[in-house]
């Protein structure tokens, strides 16, 4: 059913912010930006050793694991700064901003110098990459929520929010099938010694192309007929008006964050360093799953639509509850049941990411809503996100595999807990 007061929110039949072609813009640069974060997390098994030299290969993996972790550390700083572009220069100016700066991360990440050629200055450029990276991706965040919440018909938000996540799995899926194919055709020594490159610089040049259909998006009306925010001190007052959400945003995206950077993008990496999953199987089990995720989630987008979030929220975190030992427990030396397990987890998985940036974007209102959903957001993943691999690898060379389901298992309770405490949005308008 429409809701009513739908009108004077979405923009009208006919309009180019409501067209599909300008949903596909979005997704597309989604995909690129979500790419070239990615790929530095499937491929850090490969490159580790390059550009950090000394102890064995799991002290190599760690410390680019580390690098990973820090590289979120940016992340609240770009949500905020990004989201301050969104709210008072519009969507499309901090969409395409950070797309720019986020291929220009890759392409520094492509042409490094290793450890061998230029000793610690390897690593410190890594590093350097990987913050300019974090900035871009926790705008990315806080921009692209906001738009395609604001350009979707009220009545079938949740379903067009889904399209978010669809074009990151693609961003994750073309990186895992680059992946696969060069472990298929170069072999893992050639990967490991000068083939993890290639990703980097296809980011960096597809970066381009991301730029070009990002500048031709246009503006939502929601944006353009609303109160902007004008200054820093306006955003921060808008911001404590609306505190009550950035706290539910931060309890709602402690557990997801951790679930989603383990099973969308770091169990791959993890099944092969650490389990003695092939790694071209691996590779090939990791597009399978992701594949299989990219299908099912219009299936929650729906559901939202017509019963509410919240109760597809509670069916994620009870889901996860229940499934997180059994699907850590279950990981051993098989390509095929690390395929397996990740496309129950994804599933699952779906019912939260799918439709969280309809319902992250429907707390807040247009003035403050890039930087409202993308500031607490990004603190969550810097904090529980960007660790969550390394956090796994640890544990694991300490034989503690468990406690990293215990530390799982207590965060989504707390998601669950906030979900239980946070109204529902379907069918709310953007005002």
């Amino acid at each position: 059913m429409t809701a009513p007061n739908q009108a004077p929110v979405t923009a009208p039949a006919g309009t180019a912010p409501g067209t599909i072609r300008t949903l596909f813009g979005a997704g597309i640069g989604n995909t690129l930006e979500w790419y070239d974060w990615s790929v530095y997390a499937i491929f850090a098994p490969f490159f580790a050793k390059q550009f950090f030299v000394g102890g064995n290969a799991t002290s190599a993996l760690l410390s680019t694991l580390a690098v990973f972790a820090v590289g979120f550390l940016m992340r609240p700083l770009g949500g905020f700064f990004f989201g301050w572009l969104a709210d008072r220069r519009g969507r499309r100016f901090s969409l395409t901003t950070s797309m720019v700066t986020m291929a220009a991360g890759s392409l520094v990440i492509a042409v490094t110098p290793t450890h061998a050629a230029i000793g610690v200055g390897a690593a410190i450029i890594l590093l350097l990459a990987r913050l300019l990276q974090g900035l871009a991706h926790g705008g990315e965040i806080a921009a692209s929520y906001t738009y395609v919440a604001e350009i979707a018909p009220t009545a079938r938000r949740g379903l067009w929010s889904t399209s978010l996540y669809i074009s990151v799995t693609a961003g994750i899926v073309l990186a895992s099938l680059i992946g696969a194919a060069g472990s298929s055709l170069f072999g893992e020594q050639a990967l490991r010694d000068w083939a993890w490159r290639v990703p980097f610089l296809i980011g960096g040049g597809l970066g381009l192309v991301g730029l070009y259909l990002r500048r031709t998006l246009k503006e939502t009306d929601v944006y353009t007929e609303g109160t902007s925010t004008r200054s820093t001190r306006d955003l921060l007052r808008a911001l404590g008006r609306n505190k009550t959400s950035l706290v539910r945003i931060l309890g709602l995206t402690a557990g997801v964050t951790v679930v989603y950077y383990i099973w969308a993008v770091g169990i791959s990496g993890f099944a092969i360093s650490a389990k003695g999953v092939d790694a071209t199987s691996g590779l090939w089990a990791t597009v399978a799953a992701n594949a299989f995720f990219m299908i099912t989630l219009p299936l929650w987008g729906k559901l939202s639509d017509r019963f509410g979030r919240k109760p597809i929220f509670i069916a994620y975190g009870i889901a996860f509850l229940v499934l997180s030992f059994p699907l850590m427990a279950l990981i051993n030396d098989s390509a095929l049941r690390l395929g397996l397990l990740m496309g129950v987890a994804l599933f699952f998985l779906g019912a939260f990411v799918g439709i969280m940036p309809a319902y992250f974007a429907e707390l807040f209102p247009t003035e403050v809503r890039a930087s409202g959903v993308g500031v607490p957001y990004s603190v969550m993943v810097a904090i529980f996100g960007g660790t969550a691999p390394y956090v796994l690898t640890w544990l694991h060379a300490h034989q503690l595999d468990w406690l990293f389901s215990v530390y799982l298992v207590l965060l989504v309770a707390i998601g669950l807990i906030t979900t239980l405490l946070t109204p529902e949005t379907k069918g709310k308008p953007l005002t």
